[in-house]
């Protein structure tokens, strides 16, 4: 939609979460970002579109490549040739850009702000060319090209004035007066019960032509074709003799989407139909409040009677019969008792010949099922019948029900003004927003706290935000008088059967998401039976399907659920239930990252205990790594849950089974969370493999972060452990992955060394792991710039990964022998393995390793002359790097891009570039990265401040030195130059 264009990163943020955008939304867009550009250069006509401008992206598409704006183009030119009178051209033109008209645009796309704007102009821009298209048939003498068309604008658009004066001008033109006459009168109808106003002025001196063109009729017939006259008007609140609605809300908020929609239907709909709105939503969500605001609005338009029943349907003893609810709405009506038949039947027919020749508002409230409903819906009648429940009502033939989310922030702060007082929200703002978000923006739960506050004029919304902050508070803070949030959810509650009573308290122990399967697991069930339990809940809103298999519960819903377990559940009751869910996640978390996981066998660290449900886990053969991807969230709460409840052996093994998928996809955060979880919970356990394990993998993604001493601590941890267990191909193992600090640490010699002994240490049946250290000496050696030993070490690794048909280490080997090509000058060739681990990465999902590889191929484009090319690669791995937090990498990436920058005369871009490698690298303590970002800055200060570059260098030559590296000889060139 703004093709040439920077779009900024802020309002991609507010296009995407215009409500509530998470921490992560930076780093997300990033990634978005980077596959759509992946995405691209799959083609080579894509190659280059979409391009990183400051803080933003910028599509590289000319404007006439969009449809939408070659189709704009197109109509306003013919515009332009429509004001010379040049009708056939315009014709012609028009034919063309309306035929590139598919629907909507963005259809099925959710729309932000920004877009939901740029849709609505473009449809009024399509209105527009229709009514020029029509006007240029009728100016031609082409009225029957311009009826059909004018006829399908007006049913979509009935208060659209230019088309319906359009329409009715081509049926005049056609001799179809009478047929003008209707347009008119229809119009006219839907106007005053819409808007309150009448036809504008063109509308109606046409309309006042065609009845005198008219033959006149008897003054009998003219009384029948005039239109009446408008009702009197009457205020929305205004009550008739059989207004029965309660009093509205004083301060109705939000909604205004779902309002217009409702009261749409009711005016679109033909004479003598009855129109049914069913309403239905979880408890506290507002249902009545809201069929009693849109009941209010319709009083002058149905004066005839507003009726309103509460049905109790959530009271399973005291529920209101049909019989009886007809005879509460005939009394309502104002029919005597003494007319009321006795006969349900017969009652049910006067109800019904009394709404024939009636316009009245019925509001059906809080009904059970579509059973209590259906003999209470008029048949033939211009009524409007409002039906709320907290249960889907899914056999009555209504349409698509109304189902009520909560509230957007922004209503919800609007209603806690309305509730306790603008000024003391906009005191503080910040308070006022927390305490709406603890409150689930739930309409009941808000007004509670907010009649609280308006009650205690002293009291500052920060202490009530405070007390709701406190870790499941209870729902007695939102209770005022006799009015409860408990009190609401009891009533949708008590009506169930023991078992779902039973599974729906289990599930309040659950803050996540949970499909069938895991809720059969908890709960003890088959799937069938869990399958149905489910349904019911979520028909009566205590459960959310938020996806399609994907549950969870509003945050006061699962409170009260856990309360009321916590009441009612003993304690081993409880364990167990969460024990076997648990074990049912753990065990098809193993299923699922078998991919990444099949040449280490996990089981030899977790153990090879069977489930506890294999019937559960015979459905999910297909389960793989993107449902690892779409459960990660709900996996890491799992693992906290399982901390939380003492379930140690469950909190390590979780963490242990999940580490290779958090690693090979750059989640190094979650790899600090759960394997610090599984460490804790191990170390309470006693129990020693486990803890030598989580020290182990801890230690992979402190490495990733630059926490290179706390790394190496876990690891000699581990490595301890290990050797008081005798333990050689952990031994092998640990001393591979220290190898691993030390290089990055800067530490080349050591880290070469320790490479070396891991390979000696592994035992001969154990080969098939050298793949695993053979990098690790790679990495050290060409660091080193011992390149051809470099070589053999990624070669051997390639083979062994070959071998063993492992693409991860396949990949990774490939990126490591073209980042020593690159170094050599081997540029074309390095590229050419590059592009095949891109491939590789691409499958495997291994989002880290793919960064390295970008900025390696950045690099080789670079020596090659490309800088286009190569600046975009290491823009790429900076976005691969943005949600991963792997410092050492972003470090190497800023250095390089300095690098590229400079190559290209970007000085000031290339010298900031270099400052952030530098201050990264300066916080994780990376020598190796210090010293080329200071050689970078001492090489841009030569010419303006030769004895700041000298000690740049200098700085760079203690450290090049200390490591051994190559890089030392360029540095000691510049500085004797700097001498002579």
């Amino acid at each position: 939609m703004r093709p040439e264009r920077m779009v900024s990163m802020e309002e991609l943020v507010d296009e995407i979460w215009p409500d509530n955008p998470p921490r992560s939304a930076v780093p997300n867009i990033r990634t978005y970002a980077a596959n759509l550009r992946r995405a691209f250069e799959d083609h080579d006509t894509g190659r280059g579109l979409l391009t990183r401008q400051g803080n933003g992206y910028r599509l590289d598409v000319a404007a006439s490549e969009v449809d939408l704006f070659s189709f704009l183009g197109e109509l306003e030119q013919a515009r332009l040739l429509a004001s010379r009178g040049e009708a056939e051209l315009v014709r012609s033109l028009l034919n063309r850009a309306m035929s590139r008209w598919l629907g909507p645009p963005l259809a099925g796309v959710p729309l932000g702000p920004y877009l939901t704007a740029q849709v609505a102009a473009a449809q009024e821009q399509y209105l527009l060319a229709v009514e020029l298209s029509a006007a240029t048939a009728l100016e031609t003498g082409r009225v029957d090209e311009a009826v059909p068309l004018l006829r399908s604008t007006v049913a979509a658009h009935p208060l659209r004035e230019p088309a319906l004066l359009l329409l009715m001008r081509a049926l005049g033109q056609r001799g179809d007066v009478a047929g003008g006459i209707a347009v008119y009168r229809c119009a006219a109808r839907t106007m005053w019960t819409e808007l309150g106003v009448e036809p504008g002025a063109d509308l109606r001196q046409l309309y006042q032509a065609m009845i005198e063109q008219r033959p006149r009729p008897s003054r009998q017939r003219l009384s029948r074709m005039t239109p009446a006259p408008p009702p009197a008007a009457e205020g929305p609140t205004g009550r008739s003799e059989w207004d029965w609605l309660p009093r509205p809300v004083a301060d109705f908020v939000g909604r205004d989407a779902v309002v217009h929609r409702m009261i749409s239907k009711i005016r679109a709909a033909g004479e003598g139909r009855p129109v049914i709105h069913l309403i239905d939503g979880m408890p506290g969500s507002g249902k009545t409040t809201l069929a009693v605001h849109v009941a209010r609005q319709l009083v002058t338009s149905y004066p005839d009677g507003q009726l309103f029943i509460d049905l109790r349907g959530h009271q399973d003893d005291n529920l209101v019969e049909p019989g009886a609810a007809l005879v509460v709405l005939l009394r309502q009506l104002g029919v005597s008792a003494g007319r009321i038949p006795i006969d349900v039947d017969e009652r049910r027919g006067l109800w019904r010949r009394e709404l024939v020749s009636r316009r009245v508002v019925i509001v059906l409230d809080n009904a059970a099922d579509s059973e209590q409903v259906i003999p209470l819906l008029p048949v033939a009648s211009s009524a409007v019948v409002l039906v709320t429940s907290r249960r889907r009502l899914v056999d009555l033939d209504a349409g698509p029900p109304e189902s009520l989310p909560v509230l957007s922030p922004e209503e919800g702060l609007r209603l806690l003004a309305a509730s306790a007082g603008t000024e003391r929200v906009s005191a503080e703002p910040e308070s006022a927003a927390e305490i709406v978000r603890r409150c689930g923006y739930l309409p009941l739960a808000i007004r509670l706290v907010g009649s609280r506050l308006a009650h205690r004029r002293s009291r500052r919304l920060a202490d009530l935000a405070g007390q709701l902050a406190v870790p499941e508070p209870g729902l007695a803070t939102f209770e005022m008088g006799d009015r409860s949030i408990a009190s609401a959810f009891g009533a949708s509650y008590e009506p169930l059967n023991e078992a779902a009573k039973r599974v729906f308290r289990l599930l309040g122990l659950h803050a996540g998401y949970y499909d069938v399967t895991m809720v059969a697991a908890m709960a003890g069930l088959s799937h069938a039976d869990a399958a149905q339990i489910l349904d019911d809940l979520v028909d009566r809103h205590l459960v959310e399907e938020s996806e399609s298999g994907r549950h969870r519960m509003h945050d006061l819903v699962r409170q009260y659920a856990r309360e009321r377990s916590l009441a009612l559940d003993p304690a081993r009751a409880r364990h167990a239930a969460l024990a076997s869910l648990f074990d049912f996640v753990l065990h098809r978390s193993v299923r699922a990252a078998e991919p990444l996981n099949r040449l280490v066998d996990v089981r030899e660290d977790i153990g090879s205990a069977p489930p506890e449900r294999p019937d559960l886990l015979a459905g999910f053969d297909t389960v793989d790594v993107d449902w690892l991807e779409r459960e990660r969230s709900n996996l890491i709460l799992l693992i906290e849950m399982a901390a939380e409840n003492d379930s140690h052996e469950y909190t390590w093994r979780l963490a242990r089974v999940l580490w290779r998928f958090f690693y090979v996809r750059g989640y190094f955060e979650d790899i600090l969370r759960t394997q610090e979880l599984g460490l804790a919970a191990a170390e309470r356990s006693g129990n020693v493999l486990a803890m030598a394990s989580m020290n182990n993998y801890l230690a992979s993604a402190l490495t990733k972060t630059g926490s290179y001493r706390r790394a190496i601590k876990c690891l000699e941890t581990s490595l301890a452990l290990a050797e008081k267990q005798n333990n050689k191909p952990e031994v092998a193992k640990l001393r591979g992955n220290l190898s691993v600090v030390h290089w990055a640490k800067g530490d080349l010699a050591l880290a070469a060394t320790l490479g070396e002994e891991a390979l000696r240490e592994l035992p001969i049946k154990y080969m098939s792991r050298v793949r695993i250290h053979l990098p690790n000496i790679g990495l050290a050696l060409a660091s080193m710039g011992r390149y051809e030993e470099a070589l053999r070490a990624h070669r051997t690794h390639l083979f062994w990964s070959r071998v063993e048909g492992d693409p991860y280490h396949v990949a990774n080997a490939l990126s490591h022998i073209a980042a020593v090509r690159v170094r050599q000058g081997e540029h074309q060739q390095a590229l050419r393995l590059l592009r095949s681990a891109m491939v590789l990465y691409g499958r495997t999902g291994h989002r880290y390793g793919e960064a390295d590889a970008r900025n390696v191929m950045g690099v080789a484009y670079r020596n090659a002359g490309l800088l286009a090319e190569a600046r975009q690669q290491h823009e790429l791995a900076l976005e691969f790097i943005a949600g991963s937090a792997e410092r050492q990498a972003e470090s190497a990436v800023w250095n390089e891009l300095g690098l590229t920058l400079a190559a290209g005369g970007d000085i000031d871009s290339s010298v900031q570039a270099h400052q952030r490698a530098l201050a990264r690298a300066i916080q994780i303590d990376s020598p190796y990265e210090q010293g080329r970002a200071l050689a970078g800055l001492a090489e841009h200060l030569r010419v303006t401040d030769p004895a700041e570059a000298r000690r740049h260098w200098e700085r760079a030559l203690v450290i090049f030195r200390r490591m051994g590296v190559p890089e030392r000889f360029e540095v000691e060139r510049r500085l004797a130059e700097t001498v002579q």
